[in-house]
């Protein structure tokens, strides 16, 4: 069993926290059907990335503008529609035993503060203290603007934050950050993280007074 220890850990929310295939696979479906695109080369590129950022790849010739403006459609559509969205297994003992041991800890996701505020309400999870969104950086996931700007708010140099995700743009992001990375999923494990679990219930974390967390993985 990996143990990795930190002092911070930074949180996705998208396959990591909560389960939100669901509705994904539902919106971007639609999207890819009305823009003429195969959906599931779609789907192997949105997971992760902010929607503008995603469309910027599949529609390469397209002004940042549009992209922009579609991606606020589909947000609010996301935002409106939560049939589906649930904890990931073990998220809500995850986060209790965080609050509980008072970890430093962060939530880093590709969505904006009404889609993420809307799914951790749905899935029944707390939202932590100190949330980097869409509306925070200038760059999305794989860039690690999102997971730095984390770090940096909670105090907590980057070699000592572990990142958990479960996207290949989130593992990429983490790494470029100088963190460690736990991948979560069946997403995760072909982009190369550190150490992996199918669910957050093969996660364990340790407060040790004066050296931060253990993070018991496997």
């Amino acid at each position: 069993m990996p143990v990795l220890s930190a002092r911070a850990l930074l949180l996705d929310m998208d396959g990591t926290l909560v389960n939100s295939d669901a509705v994904v696979e539902r919106i971007w479906r639609r999207w890819a059907e009305r823009h003429g695109l195969d959906g599931d080369e779609v789907m192997k590129v949105v997971h992760g990335r902010q929607g503008h950022a995603s469309m910027a790849l599949l529609l390469p010739d397209r002004p940042r503008e549009q992209n922009l403006a579609d991606n606020a459609r589909l947000l609010a559509e996301e935002t409106a529609d939560l049939d589906g969205v649930v904890p990931v297994p073990g998220a809500p003992e995850f986060l209790a035993s965080l609050i509980e041991q008072g970890i430093p800890h962060a939530l880093v996701t590709s969505a904006d503060v009404p889609l993420s505020t809307a799914r951790m309400a749905a899935a029944g999870l707390p939202l932590p203290a100190v949330r980097v969104t869409a509306e925070s950086v200038g760059a999305s996931k794989p860039d690690p603007e999102g997971f730095l700007k984390g770090a940096a708010e909670l105090g907590v140099a980057p070699g000592e934050c572990v990142v958990f995700e479960d996207s290949g743009a989130g593992i990429v992001a983490g790494r470029a950050a100088g963190m460690r990375v736990v991948g979560v999923g069946p997403r995760a494990g072909v982009h190369g993280p550190d150490a992996g679990v199918r669910d957050l219930r093969g996660v364990r974390v340790e407060a040790v007074p004066g050296a931060g967390v253990r993070v018991h993985v496997g």
